[in-house]
Order: C-alpha cells, then sequence, then structure tokens
C-alpha cells in the first residue's frame, strides 16, 4: 500500500474539514501542506511564488480582495502577509471545485464591474470595489437580488478560504496567541472571571 502523496492531499480538498475544527473549509493537513510548500518555493527562489493557475490579472483580483477581508493592522500582518493568494491559488491548481468557485467568482466580479462601470474590479474605485462588495457579503441580499447569487456564493467561499490560509498560518497562529502543542511545567488554570 503506497503513502499518501502531497499531491493527493491536495486533489482532495473537496472533503473539507473534519467536523469540530475551526477550518472552515480546508482539511488541517492540505493546509499545513499548502504553508510549506508555498514557504520551500518562495526560500528556494528569492521570494518569488510561480502562479499555478490563476493569471497574473486574476491573481492581483485575488489579492487585493483577501486583503480587504484581512488587512493588516497594528497587532499583526494580515491575510496577504500571511500567503493566503499563494495558498489559495495553489489549493485551485489542484481542485476542480475550487477553480470553477474561486475562478469563477473572480470572472464574475470583472464581468459585473464591466457592466456597472466599464472596467474591471482592479481598475475600478474605491467606492465602486465597496459598491460591488458590500451587498455580497451577506447572504441574505440573494433573496432580495436574485442576481447576486452567484456573486454570493463566490465571496462566501473566498472568505472562507481566506480565514482558513491566515489562521493556519505563522502570522494568524500568533494573531491568535495560540500556545498550544507547549510543554507546561504547571497547569495556571482558568482566570479569574471579572466582576462587573
Amino acid at each position: 500500500m503506497r503513502g499518501i502523496s502531497r499531491r493527493d492531499v491536495l486533489k482532495n480538498l473537496a472533503v473539507g474539514a473534519a467536523g469540530g475544527s475551526v477550518l472552515q473549509m480546508i482539511p488541517a493537513e492540505a493546509a499545513a501542506l499548502a504553508h510549506q510548500m508555498v514557504h520551500k518555493e518562495k526560500a528556494t527562489s528569492a521570494g518569488k511564488y510561480t502562479l499555478k493557475y490563476f493569471l497574473p490579472h486574476q491573481f492581483q483580483t485575488l489579492k487585493t480582495l483577501c486583503d480587504l477581508i484581512i488587512p493588516k493592522d497594528e497587532k499583526s500582518g494580515g491575510a496577504v502577509e500571511a500567503g493566503a493568494p499563494e495558498f489559495i491559488d495553489l489549493l485551485c491548481s489542484e481542485n476542480e471545485e475550487f477553480q470553477l468557485q474561486i475562478g469563477g467568482g473572480l470572472n464574475w466580479l470583472d464581468n459585473t464591474c464591466t457592466d456597472r462601470y466599464g472596467q474591471t474590479f482592479l481598475e475600478s474605485t474605491p467606492a465602486q470595489k465597496k459598491e460591488i462588495l458590500d451587498p455580497i457579503a451577506y447572504r441574505k441580499n440573494a433573496k432580495s437580488d436574485p442576481s447576486l447569487t452567484q456573486g454570493i456564493a463566490f465571496f462566501a467561499r473566498l472568505r472562507r478560504m481566506t480565514c482558513d490560509a491566515f489562521y493556519t498560518s505563522k502570522i494568524g497562529i500568533k494573531d491568535l496567541q495560540y500556545i498550544g502543542n507547549t510543554a507546561l511545567s504547571e497547569f495556571p488554570g482558568c482566570p479569574p472571571i471579572p466582576e462587573n
């Protein structure tokens, strides 16, 4: 019986995360592997990442969206610094369902912006980007405007993938202040409940 290859792990991502996991879409094993692969590629090619699935314009749009979903702040880096765009590109390169959902969603976004503003999402002004993204950020908006259904499904999927990528990265784990898998000489117990 042969072992499970990296390609097998990445190809079978549609299975999703195991029940009870904080991850919304990606199994923890696949998330760790994807981060390792991206990190290794950047380490061996002077910090450069070679796109696996998306075209450069699509990747720039993806990068912009990831930054809007989890921007960097004074406390930590954001989704872009955590490598979420590369993580998503790598996963999409190995999973047809993700290709359709994310790639199709990026096309929907550009087509919608072109129809409405005469330019792609990246070329749109910040106000126009907000005007496009605000309605697709909430599932309830599909009831009042069925034309948003594809955009809503795309943005929900992208938001979940971005969060999975961020919170399984070193930056995201540090942001959570996670100290698990650490040997403790004694258990300090739970902190006291503040009195109001």
